[in-house]
């Protein structure tokens, strides 16, 4: 069976930086720790006055064609996932693909173009459906463009404000991959929940601390699901797991129940026994708050322990570099972090080929993904092609009060007219308003 998977990535941040500790902290009135070690964030991105969901996916699949020799005849699907869409009918992948159109003499007519909507898991799953689409055999040779663009904007004063970035993620998909072969096992978690929901608005009602136990919840069951089809797992069968990560210290807590699940009945897990004790059972407990409360306390126990930090330090720790200069990029998230992972490798001469990776997605309201990937040669090379670092150094820095002007201009209840921070150069841009209240794109030289 042919392999299939992601081919080659490219990345897209916002052009705009805000400093949590220095600019946004201050601010406020908080500690910067709040952020940095709370959080777990050192910056987010911001997308410039002449940028949007539609630019960064562009530029980002630009790029991806252009670094890999690609047309629109080699293109037979592109799948945008986003929950930042401003058209209820018309998909944001028309928009990309008129863009790039722009660019090149031929166009993406006889390819087929949608957009997938469930909250941040949405890129996964456009991950899955071009893959369904290539095995099914109906791609005709052509590979698919899935791009995850977002941007994640907070009301004012919200207690999400901190955690807002902006950037887009282009994947090509297709067969015999030189980045990472996706597997057939996967497992979901999927329940009707409100912890994270935008009806009919722009600004995301949330509820914070019910929307972690819903990640967590979530996580717990897709992981149990995987390894229904998938067979037992233990903590050595995977060099990294890239969690979808709204924040890194979200992640923290994720991965501890992971990783508390995936040693159990392993030798990791009776090493765990002789030094804190047995996992609680249910059945130990006369009441579930009884259980809880157990749980709680083992679990702070186990991420005590060398062997939990250690294992956290090469598996988790490496795939948060990227988010924590970034921010929550939504439906990229959890990509940027397969990307940080793999970056992180290649930096550190670590040999990747045909290791293993464990990909944990999640969407609000609400469903977790978790499935396999296999690293495969070439990957350095497609990783070394990126210029996120380039990218994320070159940032404009705002101050708090430009920041407040950015925040307005993005703000579909605001009217404002703010200038450029940046100049475009090499990319397209944001060039006003159709006769239909369509948005209008160009290129930039």
């Amino acid at each position: 069976m042919t392999a299939v998977g992601i081919d080659a990535m490219e990345i897209w941040t916002g052009k705009l930086k805000l400093d949590l500790a220095e600019t946004f902290a201050p601010a406020q009135g908080d500690d910067p720790g709040k952020y940095t070690k709370g959080l777990g964030l050192r910056a987010s991105s911001f997308p410039d006055v002449y940028e949007d969901i539609v630019t960064m996916g562009a530029n980002a699949a630009h790029r991806l064609m252009e670094r890999k020799g690609l047309t629109p005849e080699d293109i037979g699907r592109i799948d945008v996932a986003t929950e930042s869409a401003f058209d209820n009918s018309k998909p944001v992948s028309t928009y990309i693909a008129g863009c790039l159109e722009q660019v090149y003499d031929e166009n993406f007519h006889h390819a087929n173009k949608g957009e997938r909507k469930f909250a941040c898991i949405s890129g996964t799953q456009s991950l899955d459906d071009a893959y369904n689409w290539i095995r099914a055999g109906r791609n005709r040779g052509r590979a698919a463009l899935v791009i995850a663009t977002d941007t994640a904007l907070y009301a004012r004063d919200d207690p999400g404000e901190a955690t807002q970035g902006a950037g887009a993620v282009a994947m090509l998909v297709d067969e015999d991959p030189n980045l990472v072969e996706l597997s057939t096992e996967q497992g979901y978690g999927s329940a009707d929940e409100t912890d994270f929901l935008k009806p009919n608005q722009q600004f995301p009602s949330v509820d914070g601390k019910r929307s972690v136990n819903v990640y967590l919840a979530r996580m717990r069951e897709a992981l149990e699901d995987f390894a229904e089809v998938a067979g037992d797992i233990h903590p050595g069968d995977y060099e990294m797991i890239p969690f979808h990560t709204p924040f890194p210290g979200m992640v923290r807590k994720a991965a501890a129940l992971g990783y508390r699940h995936i040693i159990r009945g392993t030798d990791v897990g009776d090493l765990m026994a002789e030094e804190i004790g047995r996992q609680p059972m249910r059945s130990d407990f006369e009441t579930d708050d009884e259980f809880h409360a157990a749980i709680k306390e083992y679990t702070d126990a186990l991420t005590e322990t060398e062997r939990y930090q250690d294992w956290y330090a090469n598996s988790i720790e490496p795939t948060l570099e990227i988010s924590r200069e970034v921010g929550n990029w939504y439906t990229g998230s959890v990509h940027i972090a397969r990307a940080a992972g793999l970056k992180h490798a290649r930096e550190n001469g670590l040999d990747l080929d045909e290791a293993r990776l464990l990909v944990a997605s999640y969407g609000s309201g609400a469903q977790a993904e978790v499935h396999a990937e296999t690293v495969v040669p070439g990957w350095e090379e497609e990783i070394g092609a990126l210029d996120i670092d380039e990218q994320v150094r070159n940032r404009y820095d705002l101050s708090f009060a430009e920041y407040e002007q950015v925040h307005d201009v993005h703000n579909h209840e605001t009217e404002t007219d703010v200038e450029e921070f940046t100049a475009p150069e090499n990319e397209f841009a944001f060039d006003g308003w159709g006769r239909m209240g369509e948005r209008k794109y160009r290129y930039v030289e």
